[in-house]
């Protein structure tokens, strides 16, 4: 039997998962609407192409419905969840051949990511520079750099989240920032 409206408001996310292994599926409707946003966003960030950042979203709900009865809450919902788009945004992009960003997809890299000071145009600049740059790390780095700068993640929170060892997160971002730091050094010397 679904739940009511009045007890909805106060399930969390492993109370959601439950009801949804007992084949209550209008409840993952309530995670999908919880979570969206944001699975949307990371796969947007990590792939760059809405399009593809849709079909990622779509499929990780589905997956997400399709693992319910074997969910077992050992960590936080969120980072069982963002692991699933991160391993979907990785398999995408050994299907795609990545192609440069486009004015269109740039305009929105752009929306999203211009928060600090300056003019809009240094911004837009800065932002191009700085997207370029994240482009010509490879795939891994690219996650990583984009979990911890734009969704703020520790690197035990990466770690969970992709499943690769705390160790490896950190040489990542070493070696990532080291990269971006000389590329955007190179680029302002042209």
């Amino acid at each position: 039997m679904p739940l009511t409206d009045e007890s909805e408001r106060s399930l969390d996310d492993r109370e959601l998962m439950r009801s949804i292994a007992k084949g209550h599926n209008s409840e993952l409707g309530r995670l999908y609407l919880r979570h969206q946003e944001k699975v949307l966003a990371l796969a947007y960030r990590i792939l760059g192409q809405w399009n593809l950042a849709e079909d990622v979203s779509q499929e990780t709900f589905l997956r997400v419905q399709r693992a319910a009865q074997a969910y077992r809450p050992d960590a936080e919902f969120t980072t069982w969840l963002y692991r699933i788009v991160v391993n979907l945004c990785l398999d995408e992009q050994r299907r795609q051949k990545r192609m440069p960003i486009d004015n269109m997809q740039m305009t929105e890299l752009l929306r999203i990511t211009t928060d600090h000071p300056g003019s809009a145009q240094e911004k837009t600049e800065q932002t191009r520079s700085i997207w370029k740059a994240v482009k010509k790390l490879n795939k891994r780095q690219q996650i990583a750099v984009v979990l911890h700068k734009i969704e703020g993640l520790s690197h035990a929170e990466i770690s969970k989240q992709t499943g690769w060892s705390q160790s490896s997160v950190e040489s990542l971002l070493v070696r990532a920032y080291r990269k971006l730091r000389k590329e955007l050094a190179a680029q302002k010397e042209i």
